[in-house]
């Protein structure tokens, strides 16, 4: 696990940083991703979880769902183009389950990539620590508190 200012990244993960978004490699190839602790912190609590169909495409860059906490509602952007595979049905019921446990029963969608080229870009390990203390100091973001 790694900790930065008490938000907590498991280090089998990659990570977007930028769009607080963690991603996982299923065996067949396939990505599970998810809110990360710090997207939690910053939304407070998650009120509405609106993902794409199963069968849609989703483009690099663009939505592939849209949350609504309290404190804002947006698009969580996802890094490769490809084919949402699965939903979390769960989740679309329950919405704080993001709140709850984001790296476990609050993952959002399964997504088959049609191109992998910006996953090289997503950081795990020492560099996530380092990418995320930086986007921290620049954002001026305390922490994920106690």
């Amino acid at each position: 696990m790694i900790t930065v200012r008490g938000c907590h990244f498991p280090a089998r993960l990659l990570y977007d940083v930028e769009n607080h978004v963690w991603y996982e490699r299923l065996a067949d190839g396939s990505f599970r991703l998810g809110m990360t602790s710090v997207a939690v912190a910053l939304a407070g609590d998650i009120l509405a979880f609106t993902p794409r169909r199963v069968g849609r495409p989703v483009e690099a860059g663009r939505s592939c769902a849209t949350i609504e906490s309290g404190k804002w509602v947006g698009p969580v952007r996802i890094v490769f183009p490809g084919t949402v595979l699965a939903v979390n049905e769960a989740m679309i019921d329950r919405p704080r389950l993001a709140n709850q446990d984001c790296y476990g029963a609050g993952w959002m969608l399964v997504a088959m990539p049609s191109d992998e080229a910006a996953i090289a870009a997503l950081v795990s390990g020492n560099e996530l620590a380092a990418a995320m203390e930086a986007w921290m100091a620049r954002e001026n973001f305390p922490g994920c508190g106690g």
